[in-house]
């Protein structure tokens, strides 16, 4: 086991240590699963699976606290699988590899996973005390909630007896989160007619890569880059410059719910092209480089490639390029309400261009969020119809709900004076946009009171995710003394 294992306080960080040995990328969580069964097993603990694969987890309480609110804590346990070109990791068989880096922990190349191992480390840590006071206890450990939330909006009232909730997925240390955005995924699907390759084309790859990233909901409102939107941005310009320009291929971005740090494209263009197509290439470079400044690690390149077999016919190739053009990226409009706050955003996570079942076809996904429903549902209509109007087919599903916050919330209050207690100051109480399982999670358990907070977290959806050692030990005294001053039922 790694160094992290060592670190304080070690009930927390030998599971999160363990839990990287594990692989649970979303929608393979099996593996992660089996081994919180065994632990909760070995332990003597009340342990369930639901339906859908969510574990559940109780608890009762130590003595003299038998007759206090019974709180119940969530985490979810899978994570996303992100990692860099020249990684060599496959995420459903290879343990992740985590190390310290000064005051944080990080991992070789690929995301970290403390989004949400953090929060199940936690759990499993407090659960597995015999030295802790607490009031009984109750966790939910769901499945999928990165890809599709499928345990959060699958669970079934009748499991959970807890009035309070305690949501272990936020990402600052300090802050108290009473509300979440919703979302909704927007799905196109291009057909095109694939032609052979023009006679006297030369294939050429051009390579977008180095961008920051980051998680789509937390970073959306920070102006990044986003590959897709960048090599497009490229392609036309290429295009424009009446460069007789033919796509072979499209590989950008991973997932949904991640903005999009690297973009590949096989292209062609005729030998007599080539001298102009660098020539854009080389100034559009520069631009790009001095709009987005922030982007130190940014590199786009051009490399020459072996011929591909058949390229996309020019129609449809247009009707791609100028879709994307047209499809909103980034903050669509800030919050009224909350200073500060993105209210709906739109994430151009992936375009890629594949074969299936015969068919040539060019695959788009974003992911709309918004602290609206209604907002949500009308912007990704928005995004829908930027490749409705190229002919592609579009589905919009997965939709989710956002949380409403309650100001009044006595685990609120409880939670604040907590923390000054503590610390001597007053926690920050948010509303963040990203999509946080409570919203849903409402609709089973209306009676929950919920709060949801965690240690500092950066760059999570990315490889260059890290955890900040002292906030997550600094969140570890928090979450005890939160569970010890719950009150009575009376």
């Amino acid at each position: 086991m790694s160094a992290v294992a060592e670190l304080k306080p070690n009930p927390l960080w030998k599971h999160f240590a363990k839990l990287c040995e594990i692989p649970r990328p979303s929608k393979h969580e099996h593996k992660v699963v089996e081994y919180i069964v065994e632990f909760a097993n070995s332990r003597n603990l009340d342990v369930q699976l639901d339906r859908v694969g969510n574990v559940i987890l109780k608890k009762p309480g130590t003595p003299g606290m038998e007759a206090r609110k019974i709180l119940a804590m969530q985490s979810h346990v899978d994570m996303v699988p992100q990692k860099n070109a020249d990684t060599d990791h496959d995420f459903l068989t290879d343990p992740i590899r985590p190390y310290i880096d000064g005051d944080w922990v990080t991992a070789e190349g690929t995301t970290l996973g403390a989004d949400n191992g953090i929060g199940v480390a936690a759990i499993l840590a407090l659960f597995e005390s015999t030295d802790i006071p607490h009031p009984p206890l109750e966790a939910l450990l769901t499945i999928d909630e990165e890809a599709g939330m499928t345990g959060a909006k699958q669970l079934q009232p009748g499991y959970f007896d807890a009035d309070l909730l305690l949501n272990l997925d936020t990402e600052d240390e300090g802050e108290l989160y009473v509300g979440c955005a919703g979302g909704v995924d927007v799905n196109a699907i291009l057909s095109y007619r694939a032609e052979a390759l023009p006679a006297g084309h030369k294939a050429f790859r051009l390579s977008v890569r180095g961008l920051r990233g980051g998680h789509s909901g937390l970073d959306i409102d920070k102006g990044r880059g986003n590959a897709n939107k960048i090599a497009n941005r490229i392609i036309d310009r290429v295009r424009r410059a009446s460069v007789d320009l033919r796509i072979a291929s499209l590989d950008g971005g991973s997932l949904r719910n991640a903005i999009p740090r690297e973009s590949f494209t096989v292209l062609t263009v005729p030998d007599s092209d080539e001298a102009r197509l660098r020539e854009v290439l080389a100034a559009e470079t520069q631009v790009i480089a001095a709009e987005l400044d922030s982007e130190t690690g940014l590199e786009i390149s051009l490399e020459a490639t072996s011929a591909p077999v058949s390229v996309m016919d020019k129609a449809s190739q247009g009707k791609l390029i100028e879709a994307i053009r047209c499809c909103p990226n980034g903050v669509e409009r800030m919050s009224d309400s909350l200073e500060g706050v993105a209210e709906t955003s739109n994430n151009l996570a992936r375009v890629v261009i594949e074969q299936e079942a015969g068919r040539n076809q060019v695959r788009i996904q974003c992911l709309v969020r918004s602290l609206s429903d209604t907002a949500r549902d009308d912007h990704g209509l928005n995004v829908a119809a930027a490749f409705e109007l190229a002919g592609a087919q579009v589905v919009l599903d997965n939709a989710y709900p956002g949380w409403t916050p309650n100001i009044q919330s006595p685990l609120l209050a409880l939670m604040k004076r907590v923390y000054k207690d503590m610390s001597g100051e007053e926690p920050e109480v948010k509303v963040i946009h990203a999509g946080l399982e409570c919203g849903l999670l409402a609709k089973p358990y209306p009676n929950w009171d919920m709060v949801s907070f965690g240690p500092t977290i950066r760059r999570a959806h990315s490889p260059e995710e890290r955890v900040h050692i002292r906030s997550v030990a600094n969140f570890w005294d928090y979450l005890v003394r939160v569970v010890q001053a719950v009150p009575s039922r009376a």
